[in-house]
């Protein structure tokens, strides 16, 4: 399928993201400790992904990544994702919410479109996207303009889970994007019923064949003719965190707010206030 992601970069164009080669991935997660594990599947020196044709870094390649971590950093930093597939012999991209298990080196995506498109073509690929922008770069000329971003993007053949065909596979599918959105609202809230299981698809996707890009820093013209016009230029950095929680205004108001919802917004309130105390020195 001739999906592809472009990504923006200082030149001011939008680069067309990677394409690799063939073979698997090491299997391989960093912890929070910052220790790196090995698991019983596939085993590939350093940690590194193999290059395919699809995911060879073509342009801009130091920007590119080989590595399982930062494949798997990437991943666990977000759970929104762009599925695209090709559906009644068209393109589409599916912006959808996704989980990863670094563990069993797959990836879950809520695909009900692409299911039914997978149905009559159990063979496709398709070729799930996700990207977070850190910083709008903002040069002297417009031209060196561009992002500070990491992405990914993953190829293959994905395997379709539903109720029928393998109901496990599909509640530790659910758990795995429950728990990368809102961590410990899978254990809090009701679990689906039969019924709402079998309205539900999962795509699950092996980590085999990826390519990693990460952009960072400042513009690249401070060393060159236009650093004499005298123009600011640097970075305004962006970021995603949780605000204050806004009960729904149907509940009681004896209902307390959950401890694990309560830690996501000061977490993510905490992280930002330390990214701000270290831009501000």
């Amino acid at each position: 399928m001739g999906t592809e992601e472009q990504n923006q970069h200082s030149g001011g164009e939008l680069e067309e993201q990677s394409q690799h080669s063939d073979g698997d991935l090491e299997e391989q997660s960093r912890h929070p400790d910052g220790k790196l594990t090995v698991t019983e599947r596939t085993r590939h020196p350093g940690g590194e992904l193999r290059v395919t044709d699809r995911t060879r870094h073509r342009r801009l390649r130091e920007q590119g990544s080989t590595s399982v971590a930062d494949l798997d950093a990437v991943l666990r930093a977000g759970f929104v994702c762009h599925l695209a597939v090709v559906v009644d012999g068209a393109p589409m991209a599916v912006p959808t919410v996704y989980g990863v298990d670094v563990a069993a080196r797959t990836l879950y995506v809520h695909g009900s479109v692409a299911g039914r498109s997978l149905v009559r073509a159990p063979d496709a690929t398709v070729c799930v996207t996700v990207t977070h922008v850190d910083g709008l770069v903002l040069a002297r000329s417009v031209f060196e303009h561009g992002l500070n971003y990491r992405s990914a993007m993953v190829y293959g053949t994905p395997r379709l889970i539903t109720h029928r065909s393998d109901p496990e596979a599909l509640l530790h599918g659910l758990r795995v994007l429950s728990e990368q959105s809102a961590p410990g609202q899978w254990d809090y809230a009701r679990r689906p019923s039969p019924k709402e299981l079998a309205a539900t698809c999962l795509l699950a996707l092996p980590l085999d064949e990826a390519s990693v890009k990460v952009a960072a820093g400042p513009p690249e013209d401070g060393d060159g003719p236009d650093a004499e016009l005298g123009l600011w230029a640097g970075v305004i950095p962006m970021r995603t965190a949780y605000g204050t929680p806004e009960p729904d205004p149907a509940l009681p108001g004896d209902v307390p707010l959950p401890g694990h919802i309560e830690a996501m917004s000061s977490v993510h309130s905490a992280h930002s206030l330390r990214l701000t105390s270290h831009h501000a020195n």
